[in-house]
């Protein structure tokens, strides 16, 4: 056992002591004040207001409190020299055309940025960052380090900078936009640049102490230290694929792709983004959590990018309203709006409709925790998924995973149906100006080049029939789509009358 850590432990233990000490010491305190004396009985209540002397010596006190410090101090000593600053040169292109936001016809005067073919202007030019990383496996003289791919994701120029001061080239092994990260490595032939620690980021719980390392604003090599604040943060609309550690250890920019560490020194998360309304540190700092990242260390070096498996299914987070309409009210899981056409759930026999409750028997609870689940499967491997349809719960099936195409969101015309399905409400009844007792589900969110584009349907229409069968509701319309065969057609009310869509065969 190192002796840094074994300090550690004796840190902990002597503060645990003195919280006794103190607990004890509060709970054994007369209550005073006229409030607190009108209850009977031992006054073994401690309130607020209620003084309490500490049985603790100023001199106990200051030795708790340097084993705290020499245990930060063993932390940064151990994790200083495998965080790197991450220095990044992107060339970008810009038109060349002027622009003075009058709106005037300046054509004839500055040639509207063309060249002589009429081809636009254009001019490059170096943009310059820095960020952070932290040096995860060294294979001979190549130094591995795990960064952002915000970062160094689209870097022409890499260097990085160790905490002694020395640089060095680096060139992008891999890197991942859907997780937002990147591996970059260096050469060196000395064996002294130590590897960082990769924790267990499953074991990491609201409370914990934690210290994040990085270039904070270009100061390289800095260590702010807080809490754990909360766990499995699901944000979309950073990715879909991870959840987040948030800390309040305070992140700025530069910290971007440094390590977020515990008190035994381990990597538990790469610090990635903050929530700032000044774009300061507010206390709200994001980490991806460690073991969201580990299969990726190994993926980025042995194929150069990140494998994702693939189910083939479009999800949506629904409502309780949609859950009651769909017969799942009250039971967590991930709606399946949409299938792609020859996709593994295809084949699988899934259908647009169903109701995702578990994959290879773990309950779905969100959208985000099926999609991160699904990505982390390896392609060619068999998985279990079971639904719940037309309200009752079927049989598992067997599906066997793909590996998810990079251009996979571009094909529509494989997206089965092309769009969502929305209940006929009163307010979509007067907002659509609908006369007469029409029943069915409105058409939402049509995606181009779909099915359901190819059908000319639009947003706003009512879909009345499924292959001839009248509809009214949700799950009605849903068990239609699923008893389809290999065609399908629909009634449809639009711009006051009934029409008769054409069929689509798939």
């Amino acid at each position: 056992m190192k002796k840094w850590t074994k300090r550690i432990i004796y840190a902990t233990s002597v503060f645990v002591f003195a919280f006794a000490l103190v607990f004890f010491s509060c709970g054994k305190a007369k209550v005073q004040g006229s409030a607190q004396t009108t209850f009977e009985g031992t006054a073994d209540t401690a309130y607020a207001e209620t003084p309490v002397k500490s049985n603790i010596s100023p001199q106990q006190a200051l030795s708790i409190i340097e084993a705290l410090q020499v245990s930060f101090r063993n932390i940064s000593d151990t994790m200083l020299p495998a965080v790197v600053e991450v220095d990044v040169t992107e060339t970008k292109t810009v038109s060349n055309a002027p622009s003075f936001g009058f709106g005037w016809p300046f054509d004839e005067l500055f040639g509207n940025g063309k060249n002589e073919d009429g081809e636009g202007k254009s001019r490059e030019y170096e943009s310059k960052g820095l960020g952070s990383g932290v040096i995860v496996r060294r294979t001979g003289n190549t130094i591995y380090v795990l960064t952002n791919n915000h970062v160094a994701g689209s870097a022409s120029k890499i260097s990085v900078k160790l905490n002694d001061g020395r640089d060095f080239e680096a060139r992008l092994v891999g890197a991942d936009e859907r997780m937002d990260i990147a591996l970059i490595s260096f050469s060196s032939s000395d064996k002294s640049i130590p590897v960082a620690k990769l924790g267990d980021s499953d074991e990491v719980k609201p409370g914990d102490i934690c210290l994040a390392f990085g270039a904070p604003l270009g100061y390289s090599q800095s260590v702010t230290q807080g809490i754990v604040s909360a766990t499995r943060r699901n944000e979309s609309q950073m990715s879909s694929i991870s959840d987040f550690i948030q800390t309040d250890a305070a992140i700025n920019q530069g910290n971007s792709g440094g390590p977020l560490v515990n008190i035994y020194g381990e990597v538990i998360g790469i610090n990635t983004w903050i929530a700032s309304s000044s774009g300061g540190s507010q206390g709200l700092g994001f980490a991806i959590p460690i073991n969201n990242i580990k299969k990726s260390i190994d993926s980025f070096i042995d194929k150069g990018k990140v494998v994702y498996g693939w189910l083939g299914v479009s999800l949506l987070e629904v409502d309780k309203d949609y859950k009651k309409e769909l017969g799942v009210n009250g039971i967590d899981g991930a709606f399946a709006c949409e299938v792609f056409i020859d996709s593994p759930a295809f084949k699988a026999g899934i259908k647009p409709g169903d109701y995702i409750v578990e994959l290879n028997g773990k309950k779905v609870k969100t959208v985000n925790q099926l999609v991160r689940d699904v990505g982390y499967l390896e392609a060619g491997t068999t998985s279990t998924l079971t639904v719940i349809r037309g309200g009752k719960r079927l049989s598992p099936v067997s599906v066997k995973i793909e590996e998810r195409a990079k251009d996979v969101d571009s094909k529509n015309n494989k997206l089965y149906p092309g769009f969502i399905a929305q209940p006929l409400t009163d307010s979509i009844i007067k907002e659509l100006k609908i006369e007469g007792k029409i029943e069915g589900v409105v058409v939402a969110n049509v995606e181009a080049k779909s099915p359901a584009a190819s059908l000319r349907l639009s947003n706003g229409d009512v879909i009345t029939a499924v292959n001839g069968k009248k509809i009214t509701n949700i799950q009605e319309f849903y068990n239609e789509l699923a008893a389809a065969g290999k065609s399908v057609n629909f009634d449809l009310y639009t711009e006051g009358g009934t029409i008769t869509t054409g069929t689509y065969k798939f």
